[in-house]
Order: C-alpha cells, then structure tokens, then sequence
C-alpha cells in the first residue's frame, strides 16, 4: 500500500543532524567503551543508515577525532567564559583553569579520556590534536607575570585531572577544593623568574 511504502521510505531516509551523529558517538563510547566504538554501532545506536554516518566519517578514526573536537570545543568555550570571570586573578588563564576542576568530570568527558588514552598510541592524528591541545594551554601560560611558575602549577592541575579522568580518584568535594586552593598557593609562592625559559612545545 501506498502509506506502508511511504512510512518505509521515511524510516530508511530519517534525517539527522551532525550534532545528533556526535550524540551517538558519545552514547556509545559511554555504554560500550571505544573498543566496541564503529560506524555500525553509531548508526544503530542514532536509527540511521551506515551510509549516513559515513557520509560525515568514513572511518573509526574520523568517529575518534570527532569525539575529541567536540569536547576540547566545550572545554574551550567554558575556559573562555572563566578567563573573564577570572580577570582580577594573579593569572586568568591559569586560574580559570584551576576554576574548571572545581566541576568532576561527567561521564563523556571521563570517556573521551579513555578513549584518547587507549587510541593515541596507534592513531598519529589523535597524537597530533592532543599535542595542539597541549601547546595551546602552555602558550595561555606564557600570559603572566610569572610564565615559569604558571606552567608548573599547570602541570600539576593535568596530573590532578588525569587521576579524575581514567576513574583512578575520586575526590570528594572538601578534597577538591583544599587540593586546588593548594596548587592556588603553589602559583603565589612562586618567586617571579625574570630570566628567559627555553621550550621545548612547538606551536
């Protein structure tokens, strides 16, 4: 009949948006992990069609990279909101930074941490946008007074993350707050280094 035919041709052609490709892919890293991340599983998982997903990514990779774009977008949009909200710090762009571990993580960004962790050593190209990530960070270091001391303290908020972001701690809220109002004290007891720094990060 007509209506069957037309209702058919209706499910087979249902159209999403790219955002709500990005939706699947993080549903499914968070239900399954990133070993069972694929094409395949991103189509069923948004109730389309394989050839719909690839049409955006024609790869596992491609699905990864997206994954990682995504998040390191909202992270940057929030950092941007509280280097303003920072302004009157010793140093925005650390302090807003500091600011933003005062959240735990959620659940998609504690999965694109595995993810990344799992698939960097055999994917170039997500080595590649981790280290932009990275240099992208140190060089919002170099903005104060004390560029020395600010990427210690930077290093040392990663190193608190990272704990967070593989499940490895889990802090409770009077942790967090003493951790990071100590790696606070750890920037402000720095002495100011007047001497040039040599880095080693390429930009």
């Amino acid at each position: 009949m007509p209506t069957i035919q037309g209702d058919s041709i209706m499910a087979r052609t249902k159209k999403v948006c790219t955002h709500e490709i990005l939706d699947a892919i993080e549903r499914v890293v968070v239900k399954l992990g990133v070993s069972r991340l694929s094409i395949d599983a991103v189509a069923q998982e948004a109730g389309i069609s394989k050839s719909r997903v690839v049409y955006d990514y024609k790869s596992k990779t491609a699905l990864l990279e997206a994954l990682i774009d995504r998040q390191f977008q909202r992270d940057k949009e929030r950092i941007d909101m509280l280097v303003r909200e920072c302004a009157e710090t010793p140093h925005p762009e650390l302090f807003a930074r500091i600011k933003r571990a005062e959240q735990a993580p959620d659940d998609i960004e504690r999965a694109v941490a595995l993810a990344v962790s799992s698939s960097m050593s055999s994917e170039v190209s997500l080595q590649r946008k981790m280290r932009e990530w990275t240099v992208h960070d140190l060089k919002a270091m170099e903005a104060g007074a004390k560029p020395e001391a600010a990427r210690i303290v930077y290093f040392a908020l990663i190193g608190f993350n990272c704990h967070e972001w593989f499940g490895l701690v889990n802090w409770s809220s009077q942790e967090r707050f003493s951790f990071l109002e100590g790696i606070r004290a750890m920037y402000a007891s720095e002495p100011e280094s007047h001497a040039p720094t040599h880095n080693s990060y390429k930009g």
